[in-house]
């Protein structure tokens, strides 16, 4: 369908609401958020679960964030199951799970787990600690946030902007997950409705924000440190390949991204980010993968169109994404 006539949405969303349609093996835990709902009583699209039997053979170690022992999980074929592992391993609940990290402890949303999990990264768990309330004034149409979720149904804050009405806040922090605004329980939304909730606020009142910060660590930062395997960049992995988490369909895995991949995501991440004020390498991915083999900017918005309808892309991201794909495949970066 031609780009500007009206597309329609047509396929069900990457990642569904798990409070709407229990059972979904997305990339998530726990309450996962919507994107775009998903109950209904209409037949379930996608693939189960596979079998235990049929799943990777693979074993990853892990730690909380804020200091542990060493846990082993292995058996997982999506993220939900994954944070399921962790909080068997550590005998947590899984919804105090908020978001994981790659190679370090920190709160470095540069190696957030997201769809990806090098096969010789090391995970590290980041719960729940410290619950606040903040009142902010919109002084400025814009806040300065970026938001991101764990696609588990917990959005929280990945980047504050220098300057912005949220950085003169010292009590928010990049790591935050956001619980309510206003009053209005966000538990299972997805990243990109709480980004646009945020900037529907009317400008020159005041909002609260239910916001719970990671647990933080305290005298056991060097030890853990060395306890870690260190990254090397925002390449996943030591070059022997990286498990692919999926939202439908089980996990495979795969060699390391190409540099035209690797830059391809970069770059339509950070569109997501100018559009939507969102960031999500595992979309920019899965758009990637839609977009490569497309001939022109009205195949690449029928793909969206039908496998991320929901998300109602504007024709002016879409042509902006066909031309971020085509300059990493001509190597202009």
């Amino acid at each position: 369908m031609p780009l500007g006539l009206g597309r329609r949405k047509k396929a069900p969303p990457l990642v569904e609401n798990e409070e709407a349609e229990p059972g979904r093996g997305g990339l998530g835990v726990g309450d996962s958020g919507p994107l775009g709902g998903g109950g209904g009583g209409g037949p379930h699209v996608g693939l189960p679960p596979p079998p235990p039997s049929l799943r990777p053979r693979l074993v990853f170690h892990t730690q909380l964030a804020h200091g542990s022992p060493t846990g082993r999980i292995e058996g997982f074929t999506n993220v939900k199951e994954l944070y399921g592992k962790i909080a068997e391993a550590f005998r947590l609940p899984p919804a105090e799970v908020m978001f994981c990290t790659l190679n370090t402890h920190k709160v470095d949303m540069e190696k957030l787990l997201g769809g990806q999990i090098g096969l010789e990264d090391f995970i590290f768990a980041h719960v729940k600690g410290q619950r606040k309330e903040v009142e902010v004034f919109k002084s400025e149409e814009a806040l300065g946030l970026t938001i991101t979720d764990n696609g588990a149904g917990y959005a929280f804050i990945k980047r504050i902007k220098e300057g912005s009405v949220i950085d003169r806040i010292q009590v928010i922090s990049v790591g935050d997950m956001i619980e309510s605004i206003n009053g209005q329980n966000l538990l299972g939304c997805r990243h990109y409705e709480v980004a646009k909730m945020l900037k529907d606020l009317p400008r020159g009142r005041t909002f609260t924000l239910k916001l719970t910060e990671p647990r933080k660590a305290f005298d056991m930062i060097s030890q853990r440190s060395a306890g870690a395997r260190p990254g090397s960049g925002p390449q996943l992995g030591t070059g022997r390949g990286t498990l692919r988490l999926r939202s439908r369909g089980p996990a495979t895995v795969e060699e390391l991204p190409s540099a035209f991949e690797e830059k391809a995501i970069e770059k339509v991440d950070d569109l997501l980010e100018s559009y939507m004020g969102i960031r999500d390498t595992e979309l920019a991915a899965t758009m990637v993968e839609l977009g490569r083999d497309k001939r022109n900017p009205d195949e690449l918005a029928e793909a969206l169109d039908e496998r991320l309808g929901d998300f109602a892309f504007p024709d002016e991201f879409v042509f902006d994404v066909w031309g971020a794909i085509g300059d990493a495949k001509v190597g202009r970066y």
